[in-house]
Order: structure tokens, then sequence, then C-alpha cells
């Protein structure tokens, strides 16, 4: 797909990508991981940003133990997305949204499978998306905030959780973010 610079994060792909390219994977296994990450790519090559954030989001739905290979060749996506989110918060590159709010609303509504580390990833990314996106206009929920009494947790916290619960190496890559972001 030439053109726009692909996210060095994740895998390249030679042709756009539809939503059958997760889907024919229901086991939620290393294909779904890694097909999850190339519609991301896809979706950002095509100047959608958000979606392709969303299908971020869904490479974390994976049901990995933490030590295939696929992991070690395409760590979670914390950086893909910290790359992506600092790309396309201008609007240039096509519509982000509001990280910030769409990691809140996400994390306080997480559920089903793996519904517990999906939500401190959530968390993750939040923290992740108000470091990058700090005094650029992007605020949080606050009417949430009020309405449901929701307590965001610290990020000392949510590193914490996923260290516990999920992959390994999994908070190695969100520490590398802050060494490079």
């Amino acid at each position: 797909m030439p053109g726009k610079q692909p996210c060095p994060w994740l895998p390249p792909v030679a042709e756009r990508l539809g939503p059958e390219t997760t889907r024919r994977h229901p086991e939620k296994g290393a294909a779904f991981y890694r097909a999850a990450l190339e519609y991301a790519q896809s979706q950002w090559l095509d100047g959608k940003p958000a979606q392709a954030i969303l299908q971020i989001n869904k490479s974390f739905m994976a049901d990995l133990k933490g030590d295939e290979p696929i992991l070690e060749q395409f760590p979670p996506a914390y950086r893909a997305l910290d790359w992506i989110i600092g790309k396309s918060w201008a609007g240039a590159e096509g519509f982000v949204g509001n990280p910030v709010r769409h990691f809140q609303h996400l994390a306080s509504r997480m559920s089903g499978p793996r519904g517990e580390i999906r939500r401190w990833r959530a968390w993750a990314c939040f923290h992740l998306a108000r470091h990058r996106l700090e005094g650029k206009g992007f605020p949080k929920d606050g009417v949430q905030l009020a309405r449901e009494g929701l307590w965001i947790p610290g990020r000392e916290r949510v590193l914490h959780e996923i260290g516990r619960k999920g992959w390994s190496r999994e908070v190695d890559q969100l520490l590398l973010i802050e060494k490079i972001g």
C-alpha cells in the first residue's frame, strides 16, 4: 500500500484488509493476534487512525499464554499505539477521536473473556494516551467520572497488575515508551 509511512511497530501488509481478517480466527490465538495487528496496520495506511487503535485493542483480546513466538516477533502493541497517537493527534492523518476518553470508557466497561487483564491493558493505554496527549486538548470524561464515581487506577498499580496477569515482558514494552516518548 504505497504512500503513507507504515507504523514500524506493526507487521507489514501488502493489501487493504477488512473485518474478515480477524473473524477467520475465532480461537483468538496467535493467528488472531497477528491478524489484528495486520488489520491495524491496514487501517493506519488507509488513513483511519481511530480504527487502527481499535484493532490494537482487539489484539489485546488474544488468548495467549505469553511465551508464544509471535510475541517475540511482534510484542504487545503499546509502542504502535504510542506511535499512531503521536502521528495522528493533530488530525492530518485522519480521524483519531479522543484516545484518552476512548480508553477511559473501554477500561470502565470491559467484560467478557479475559476481562480483568483487558481492563488493566485499557488503563495502561489510557495512561499512555494521557501522557502523549497532555496539553493538546484531549480530556478525560469528567461527566462519567462524577456520575459513576469512577476510580482511575494509578500508573504504578496498572503496571503491577499487568506484570501479575499479563504476558511475559508485557510491562517491559510499556516501560520502553517512557524511554522513547
